[in-house]
Parts: structure tokens; sequence; C-alpha cells
């Protein structure tokens, strides 16, 4: 498929008009063709229109239809081939066998959700039937179904080209609501971009989908995100990335006549904390499993570990040794754009401002390549400085030395809202653990025991959200089948002849679904 450097309205190749993006291959900091000019408030327009338009249709397809929806994008981008590979890794610097593995996590998730879809457990359908005779005052026949919210404008990520962006877990969740999509893709793969978009774009039409149940984006300003976010016919917003571009993107959701929802993924650091005896057990074998999840993709995860806490002593002196030989023979690795290099070598020129520098990975060999960090400081230093907790994103960490189980706590209470929490624990270790669990679970959405987080299973059970400013609405998650709740909100029927109702709370039950039906759960 040859790039156009277009634009996606619906079925129509659109150019831009405004300034270009050239997406840079950062292992060589060459541009690459062509160039994509963003679009204007007249081109949102459009979309929303076509968006708006389709929505009442796409809404009420059969669940059979969606999901096969869902099913022919997942084909369609696989029959991309090695096209796709090749011009994600141009354009990202990431390893042929990551792309190709986010692809295939891209696929399998659109396939999860057809399933999820098919079932029709989202629907949550309560019937509470009439009674008439019901003293002192009769009861109604009330029935209840979730309807998505309309159409949906999804922010592609930098960090996961294919898994959070065009066809990414929003946008698939989104679809599998019902919500026709309109997609402002990242600048930094246009190309990978553009070509997933295409596949969506032929998925739409091989499945007789209205036109504008998808629209591809670009822009390089504020220009198409807030016309996005502010336009009355977008009813949510999907956003993985940065606490300034989530926090600006909610503020104008808020700021509408009809304010609405944004669920932004933004800032986490993932604390590790590290008991005594899985110390004293296993020191050296926890410094290997530390330095692997630190430096995969060259950090560049929302789960990424960015912070160990653990009590003072030998083990956590072995720890240290272990994982600070091991750093130093790490090598730089590519990251994505240069922007976020630079970002990197900023926030890691800032943690040495207070933190002491315990080991660094070998020095970069070419452009745009992260040194690792692992740097170390005291509890109260830590809950003095505000600084030391701000997100580096890339492989740096910060190991925080506690005096006792008491400064442990004092240290994660400090802490703010998280994607993860993992526990390193042996037996020994249970006691002190099941006290800190009730703290932890305020502070993030999956806790972890002697795992490590960079690994994010697209399942039924998972939950990749957490309070502020993990995520800005800590009520949710965006990885996994409960994703589909974000873009979906009840309605109740009463008094309903069963002519005029909704397939799915028809008397008869014709799609067989699995009813709350007068308090009882149906089998």
């Amino acid at each position: 498929m040859t790039l156009t450097g277009s634009m996606l309205i619906g079925q129509h190749a659109v150019s831009g008009n405004r300034e270009a993006i050239r997406a840079i291959n950062p292992a060589t900091h060459t541009p690459l063709e062509p160039a994509y000019h963003g679009g204007s408030g007249e081109h949102v327009e459009q979309a929303c229109a076509l968006a708006w338009a389709a929505f009442d249709t796409y809404r009420e397809t059969s669940l059979e239809a969606r999901a096969t929806f869902l099913e022919s994008i997942a084909d369609h981008i696989e029959a991309l081939g090695d096209a796709l590979i090749e011009r994600a890794v141009a354009e990202t610097g990431l390893p042929p066998l990551r792309i190709q593995g986010e692809r295939g996590r891209t696929c399998g998730q659109l396939r999860t959700f057809a399933r999820t879809v098919r079932a029709g457990e989202w629907l949550d359908v309560r019937v509470d039937t009439a009674q008439p005779a019901r003293q002192p005052l009769p009861r109604a026949d009330l029935r209840q179904r979730h309807v998505p919210l309309g159409p949906v404008a999804v922010f592609g990520a930098s960090n996961f080209p294919l898994a959070f962006s065009v066809a990414g877990g929003d946008t698939a969740s989104a679809l599998a609501a019902g919500c026709p999509v309109i997609v402002k893709a990242h600048g930094a793969h246009p190309g990978t971009s553009e070509l997933v978009g295409r596949a969506v774009a032929q998925a739409v039409n091989a499945c007789g989908l209205p036109p504008g149940v998808f629209s591809l984006l670009y822009g390089s300003g504020r220009e198409v995100g807030i016309a996005l976010v502010t336009d009355a016919r977008i009813k949510a917003v999907g956003f993985t990335g940065s606490r300034s571009g989530g926090l600006a993107l909610t503020q104008a959701a808020q700021a509408r006549p009809e304010p609405i929802p944004v669920y932004a993924e933004m800032s986490s650091i993932n604390p590790v904390l590290l008991f005594p005896a899985a110390l004293q057990a296993r020191a050296p074998a926890l410094a290997q499993g530390f330095v692997t999840s630190l430096t995969q993709g060259a950090g560049q995860f929302c789960t990424n570990t960015g912070l160990v806490i653990a009590t003072a002593g030998d083990a956590l002196d072995r720890f240290v040794s272990a994982a600070s030989a091991q750093l130093q023979e790490c090598a730089a690795q590519t990251m994505l754009t240069p922007g976020i290099f630079n970002a990197y070598a900023t926030g890691v020129a800032a943690l040495a401002e207070h933190a002491q520098i315990a080991a660094q990975g070998l020095a970069a060999t070419g452009p745009n390549q992260g040194q690792a960090h692992l740097f170390i400081t005291q509890a109260d230093a830590f809950l003095a400085n505000e600084q030391l907790q701000v997100e580096v994103f890339g492989a740096a960490s910060l190991l925080v030395v506690c005096a006792d189980d008491e400064q442990v706590r004092q240290v994660c209470e400090h802490l703010e809202g998280q994607l993860t929490a993992t526990l390193h624990l042996d037996e020994a270790d249970l006691a002190s653990a099941k006290a800190l669990l009730p703290l932890l679970e305020r502070k993030a959405g999956r806790l972890l025991v002697n795992g490590w987080p960079t690994g994010v299973e697209v399942c039924d059970a998972m939950v990749h959200g957490g309070p502020f400013p993990a995520t800005s609405d800590a009520r949710s998650t965006s990885v996994g089948t409960a994703g589909i709740l974000r873009f979906l909100r009840p309605v109740c029927y009463q008094d309903f002849p069963d002519s005029l109702l909704p397939r799915a709370l028809q008397q008869a039950n014709p799609l067989q679904l699995r009813r709350l039906l007068d308090g009882q759960r149906e089998v």
C-alpha cells in the first residue's frame, strides 16, 4: 500500500492544509516521506458530521455484525504484511520483533472485543417485571440496558504505534460499544497510522457500515485536538500520553456547555516494594528482574519500574550492587522520538540534582539513545522533595531507602495515584504486606506479587488505570474487556409495549442474553 500523506474522513482521502508533520527515523535522525499536512477546524467539522450521521445506525447494528466488523479490522491489519512492520520500525526505532508482537496484541484485542460483543453481557440487561397487585403501590414494568454514548475522539499514543494508536484499545472498545471513532494520529508515526487507518476504513466498507464510523485526522498543534474535544457531537475522549496533554484535554472537555468524560492515561512511576525476607533470599535474582524490566523497550512503558522502595540492610546493599553491575553492561537504546529523548535527558539531569546516581548504563553510540540510570535517595529526602516523584519516561528508576516498616508506609502514603504497585515477598513478609494492602489499593489500579509490571495482558480481569494522575478517571480501565464500559450509559424503559422495546429487552429474550430478571441472574 502506497503512503499518500492523506487524512481519512469517512471513506475519502483528504489532504490537510496546515503545517506538515514528517516522521523522523530516531535511529538515524533522518526525516521520512511523505509529509502529512495537518487538518483544520473544517476537517474536524466534516469528520464529526459524518460520525454523528452514522451513530444511530451503527449503535443498533446486531451483535454479530459488530463483532464481525472488529474481526474484519484485524484481518485487514494482518493483510498489510511486512509493509506495516517496516514502516513502524522506521518511525519508532523499535525492533521488528517488538512491532510484530504489538501487531499480534492489537489484532488479538480486536478479536477479544468481538467475543465480548457477541456475549452481550456488557449490555447489562436488567428486567423488573410489572407487579400490578403490589401493595401499597403497584410496580411498573422496568427494563434497563446500556447504550453507547456517541462518537468518540481517540488520541494515538507515542510509545505504542499499534496497540494504543489508530486501532488500539480505545478505538476497539469504543467501536465495540457502538460508538463511531475519530482518531487524531500521533505525529511520531503518521505513516503507520495511515496504513492502519486504511485497514479500518476498508473493514468499514467491507462490512457495509456507514462511512462515518471511522475517520483519521492529523495535526501538529492544538487546533485539531481541541476542536475535536469541544465539538458538541463528540461524547467521550480516549487519550494516552503526558499529564500536561491529558489535563489540557480534560479541562477543555469540562469547559464545554455539555461536559464529557475524558479517559486519559497520563503519569505513573509504578512503585516496586522489596520486602526484607524476599531481599534476603534472592537479592541477585530480584536485581536481574528489575534491570530487565527497567530497560525493556528503553523504558518507554507507562508501567515501567520508576520507583523501588525497600528497608536498609545488607540484603538491600546486595541488591544495589547486583543491579548496578548489570545496569552498567546495558547498552543505550534508541528512544521513540528526538523529543522523547530530549525529555528523558532533561528528566535524568533533574533527578541527578536531587538524588545520588548509583549506576548508569553504557554511553550512547548513536542519536537519540537513552542511557539507563539508577538513582538512590533516603526516605526523608523523598518525603520532603516533590521533584523526586516526577515521572521520567525512560529507563530511569529511583530507589528509596527506608529505615523501617513505618517509613515504608509513610513513603507509600506520600505517593500519587499509580497504574501499578508491585510487592516482592516471601512467606515471612506476608504480615507486613497485608498491613500495606489497604493503602496500596487506594493508590494503584493493579497490584502484583513477585512479578514485574511491564507486561499488560489483554483479558477480562485486567485493570490498566488508577487514581489521578495515573488516569483522569480511576473507575475505568483502558486495557481489557471492561474498557467497553467507558463508552456506555444506562437507559431504563418503563411500561413499553414489547414490540417497541429493543431486542435486548424483549420478553422472549431473542438475543439469549444473561439477564438480571426480578433480582435473579439467569443461567
